[in-house]
């Protein structure tokens, strides 16, 4: 089972993150993420992005869910306030 702070972990060797928030309960996580890898992608290629980085994890059930609750630029994220 992993914890959320292991997501946060794999989550940080897929894309560089300003910023990081990962909730769950060992089988489903919620992650906000803030990435200037993001910077002119689409909503719908930044979770994939985030899915394909974490496919094996997925694909072996050691992450059985995660939800990108929130995938934004630096500029996104400071605009929310």
């Amino acid at each position: 089972m992993l914890l959320p702070e292991q997501v946060k972990e794999l989550i940080a060797a897929i894309v560089p993150c300003e910023h990081i928030e990962v909730e769950g309960d060992g089988h489903h996580f919620f992650a906000v993420i803030v990435s200037s890898a993001f910077e002119g992608k689409a909503r719908l290629a930044r979770h994939r992005l985030i899915k394909d980085g974490l496919a094996e994890k997925l694909a072996s059930n050691e992450l059985h869910a995660l939800s990108v609750s929130v995938a934004a630029t630096p500029a996104e994220w400071a605009a929310r306030g």
